[in-house]
C-alpha cells in the first residue's frame, strides 16, 4: 500500500509531512497486527509461553521499517530509471522531428521568390490565377513562419483559415455555397496551430458537386469565456461514402486526433457524424 498508493499520492507530489506520517501509521499498526498474530501462534498453534507484548511490538517495528524503506527505494530507483530512459527517448524523438521540420522548409526563401517569379510571369489579365496564388503563398507563409510555437494567437489561426477558405473558394466551382461565422470574445487566447483546418479540408475534399441541388459548407467559429466550438457541416454525393475520412479514419484525423489527446488531454471534444448526404464535423476545445 506505501509503494503502489501512499508514495505516487503523497511523495511524489512532495507532499512529504503527509507521507511520513501515513506510512508511519501504517507500519505502527501492520507492527500491531503481526504481534498479535505472533502471541496468539505461540500460544495456540506451537504450545509456548506468552512473549513479552512490548518487546514483541518493538522487533515487528524495526523489521517491518526496514523492509519498507528497502522496497521504497528500490521502487524509487526503479522508477527513476525508467523516467530517465522516457526523457532520452522523448529527447531523441524531438532532435528528429526538429531534424524532419528543418528538413521539409526545402529552404523557403527560395521557394516564395520561386512564387514570386511565377506570379510575375501571369498574364495581367488572368487576376483568378493571380489570386489563387497570392492566397496559396499567403497559406504556406503561415505554415513556415507562424507555426514553429506550440500555440500561437487565436486572431492568427481565425485569420489563417478566412485566407484558407477564400483560397479554396477561388479553386471550387461557382454552384458552391460557402457560409462562415466566426465569433470570438477576445483576442488574448492561444491555441495549437493546424488543428482546425484538418476539418475545413476534410468538407472541402468530400463536398459534393450537384448538378441539381444544393452544394453547401457551413463553417461556425465561436469562443466564448476560453471555450472553442468550431462546427463544419458539408453535404456530399453518396458515392463519397467510399472514400469518407470518417469511414477509411484517414490520415489527417488521425494526425487531428493524436494531437487533441497530447495537446488537450481531457480539454476537448472531436465529434463526426454522416447521415445521408451531410457531413458533420465539430470540435470543442478549452483554451484556458
Amino acid at each position: 500500500m506505501i509503494i503502489y498508493y501512499l508514495l505516487p499520492r503523497f511523495f511524489k507530489s512532495k507532499r512529504f509531512v503527509w507521507f511520513g506520517l501515513s506510512s508511519a501509521a501504517l507500519i505502527a499498526f501492520s507492527a500491531l497486527l503481526r504481534s498479535l498474530v505472533s502471541v496468539q501462534m505461540n500460544l495456540h498453534v506451537f504450545g509456548g509461553q506468552r512473549p513479552v507484548f512490548g518487546s514483541l511490538y518493538l522487533t515487528s517495528l524495526l523489521n517491518i521499517f526496514i523492509w519498507v524503506e528497502l522496497f521504497v527505494m528500490g521502487k524509487m530507483i526503479v522508477d527513476r530509471i525508467y523516467n530517465q530512459q522516457q526523457m532520452a527517448a522523448l529527447e531523441r524523438e524531438r532532435v528528429k522531428q526538429e531534424l524532419d521540420f528543418l528538413k521539409a522548409q526545402i529552404n523557403p526563401h527560395a521557394l516564395f521568390n520561386s512564387l514570386n517569379t511565377i506570379y510575375g510571369h501571369i498574364d495581367k489579365q488572368n487576376q483568378t490565377a493571380r489570386n489563387i496564388l497570392l492566397k496559396f503563398s499567403g497559406l504556406l507563409r503561415y505554415q513556415l513562419y507562424d507555426c514553429s510555437e506550440d500555440k500561437i494567437s487565436l486572431d492568427k489561426e481565425i485569420e489563417y483559415i478566412r485566407n484558407y477558405i477564400a483560397f479554396q473558394q477561388i479553386r471550387k466551382e461557382k454552384n458552391l455555397e460557402v457560409e462562415v461565422s466566426i465569433n470570438s470574445d477576445s483576442d488574448n487566447y492561444l491555441v495549437a496551430p493546424l488543428l482546425l483546418v484538418i476539418l475545413l479540408e476534410n468538407a472541402f475534399k468530400f463536398v459534393s458537386s450537384f448538378t441539381g441541388k444544393e452544394n453547401k459548407i457551413s463553417i461556425c467559429l465561436k469562443v466564448e469565456q476560453g471555450r472553442l466550438e468550431f462546427g463544419v457541416h458539408n453535404t456530399t454525393e453518396a458515392i463519397a461514402e467510399l472514400a469518407s475520412p470518417f469511414k477509411t479514419g484517414g490520415i489527417g484525423l488521425i494526425n487531428l486526433r493524436r494531437r487533441l489527446e497530447l495537446l488537450y488531454p481531457g480539454k476537448h471534444r472531436l465529434a463526426l457524424k454522416h447521415e445521408g448526404n451531410l457531413y458533420e464535423a465539430s470540435l470543442e476545445l478549452e483554451l484556458l
